[in-house]
């Protein structure tokens, strides 16, 4: 019996969640966004170098995938351009590499931010594991192919170079963030249109 109670109120606690981030005034969402701005700022201070190659090893990508599932693709996508604007304008929490190598990988936070929240909104069967694992896996190649596609043009690299540099090396842990997002996003998300 305790334990139908406690799956009952969990139930009832996530939808709850989701009804109250859909119920949020404006200055609210664009507070949250902020917020996801500052999370995804945080997440890129865990770097991890590896030798040779500009681009680190860093959270960020958890927070962008999970700034879509809770704030929707309009928020999400101001939550990660919160983050990019304002890293470019001087706050220090992009990764501490230059702009110019990572500037694609940024525009596909904003990107992928939006479409995560945009199939979330509109498509509730989106909402249960496998297709949030799947959709945050959607998310992670357009970062991927928007990032290549930036480092390769700013390097002058060969595909085989870019590939080894920009996307290689990122993989494993990017499905390891992506499998995270998607577990706490399974969490708090409900099937029910709200």
């Amino acid at each position: 019996m305790n334990v139908d109670v406690s799956v009952n109120k969990y139930r009832f606690l996530r939808h709850r969640f989701y009804e109250w981030q859909n119920e949020l005034d404006f200055a609210r969402k664009v507070m949250l966004a902020l917020g996801f701005a500052c999370l995804t700022g945080l997440l890129a201070q865990m770097k991890l170098f590896i030798p040779g190659n500009p681009i680190p090893l860093t959270g960020q990508v958890f927070a962008v995938l999970l700034a879509g599932v809770v704030l929707g693709s309009r928020f999400g996508a101001l939550s990660q351009g919160l983050y990019v604007g304002l890293g470019l304008a001087g706050v220090p929490w992009l990764a501490g590499v230059s702009g110019m190598f990572t500037l694609g990988y940024l525009v596909g936070f904003v990107i992928a931010a939006a479409i995560i929240g945009w199939a979330v909104e509109k498509y509730t069967e989106t909402r249960n594991f496998r297709n949030l694992l799947a959709l945050m896996m959607v998310g992670v190649g357009i970062i991927y192919v928007l990032g290549a596609l930036w480092f390769g043009y700013m390097t002058g690299y060969g595909l085989g170079t870019v590939l080894a540099m920009a996307v290689i090396p990122f993989v494993i842990g990017d499905v390891v963030k992506a499998i995270a997002a998607a577990s706490v996003s399974r969490m708090i998300t409900t099937r029910q249109v709200v």
